[in-house]
């Protein structure tokens, strides 16, 4: 009964395995689910989803194969629970205050409105408009159309009006998981974490169970050993556009900060304007009198450093090419030959642009850059970060 399901999933882009089919198939042989909707859902997701970034393609696929009262029309409800037409048809609907609605009692969870529902199925023989226990329209029923329960099964109704169906597989929550979408800090924190390369430093406080079992049998007595925190000794150094066309990318500059910020200790920022010149600088409040010479954070951090560069590469070509060209200052220097400079320095290095990548050749300047970084612009996408990670390693 599940193969649909599977067909889906395929369908959808969801590279699901036969192997992994199974396993959920032997998952639901063994009764680890029943009916609780949302361990079913958990199981499923759990057995056949292994890359976060297939998630918002699961949830549709399931969506489309287990959709839930929300989803399917009035002509489907009726036929599915064969139910005379007229009884669901459109005749009132039910407006309540506030004071009304919340005298409204529910019956007390999923497993009793199921069981209350085939018992009105079983029972009711006509028709009802306006009242609080058939299956009708108008009242305030958990079962039907036009009403109002705090916990109901709306049937043959085509869009929401209170938000109380109890189960709503349309709502996904991971939206933006998919590889080519556009991303937020969480997702962000997720491609950063590829980068992590662990170091045991600084004083002994955590425990270390392995040290202690190995030991106390080698004394014969409890001998409790201790060792450095774990961290992430990654060092990297994030050079950020802003200003002029980057103002449109200043949100997700502000989420790919606060990611980085938060997934790495040794981290250093800069910003500059369009292309890198022969000053950075860190406030973006004194930028013209508070400027760090880009010699001396090249003197200043070692090799080892990760580059990390992110701007939309937009901007006449002249400010990368010519001395002079810099649109807000005279640069003595042409913006390739600091690029080169940093690029020199950091051969770990990495390009991120906010602007959707098939828009990149429509730029003279893009194309310029992503040939000086030596093609390593990535879009800033979960696939782009991804791939643009790997080689930062």
């Amino acid at each position: 009964m599940f193969l649909p399901f599977f067909q889906t999933l395929r369908e959808e882009r969801v590279p699901v395995s036969l192997r992994e089919f199974l396993s959920f198939l032997e998952g639901m042989a063994a009764g680890i689910v029943t009916c609780d909707p949302e361990a079913f859902y958990h199981l499923a997701r759990t057995a056949m989803v292994k890359d976060e970034r297939h998630i918002d393609r699961f949830d549709r696929a399931f969506a489309r194969s287990f959709a839930g009262l929300e989803s399917i029309t009035p002509d489907q409800v009726l036929e599915a629970l064969d139910l005379p037409k007229g009884w669901l048809e459109r005749l009132a609907e039910r407006h309540l205050s506030a004071e009304e609605r919340a005298a409204v009692q529910a019956l007390g969870g999923f497993d009793k409105l199921i069981e209350t529902l085939r018992q009105r199925l079983a029972e009711q023989k006509g028709r009802h408009q306006g009242g609080s226990k058939w299956i009708g329209t108008a009242g305030t029923s958990p079962f039907g159309a036009y009403g109002y329960n705090p916990e109901g099964i709306r049937i043959g109704q085509e869009e929401s009006r209170h938000q109380r169906a109890v189960k709503v597989w349309d709502r996904r929550e991971f939206r933006n998981l998919d590889g080519d979408a556009e991303i937020g800090t969480r997702t962000i924190k997720l491609a950063l974490r590829r980068l992590r390369r662990w170091a045991r430093d600084g004083a002994a406080e955590e425990l270390d169970l392995d040290g202690t079992v190995r030991a106390t049998a080698a004394q014969g007595w409890l001998e409790v050993q201790t060792r450095p925190e774990r961290r992430n000794a990654v060092k990297v150094l994030l050079l950020l556009d802003i200003g002029g066309s980057m103002d449109s990318h200043v949100q997700v500059m502000e989420e790919l900060f606060t990611a980085a910020r938060a997934e790495f200790r040794h981290l250093e920022v800069f910003y500059f304007h369009n292309c890198v010149y022969e000053g950075l600088w860190r406030d973006n409040r004194r930028r013209w009198d508070a400027q760090t010479p880009t010699s001396d954070v090249i003197r200043t951090y070692g090799s080892d450093w990760r580059l990390i560069i992110v701007g939309d590469a937009a901007m006449s070509p002249y400010e990368i090419t010519h001395p002079g060209g810099a649109n807000e200052h005279w640069n003595r220097e042409a913006g390739e030959v600091w690029l080169r400079r940093i690029l020199a320095q950091w051969p770990y290095h990495l390009w991120i642009n906010p602007t959707p990548e098939p828009a990149w050749g429509h730029s003279q300047s893009t194309r310029l850059i992503s040939e000086i970084v030596e093609r390593r612009m990535v879009p800033m996408t979960l696939d782009g970060l991804s791939k643009g990670i790997r080689d930062l390693r």
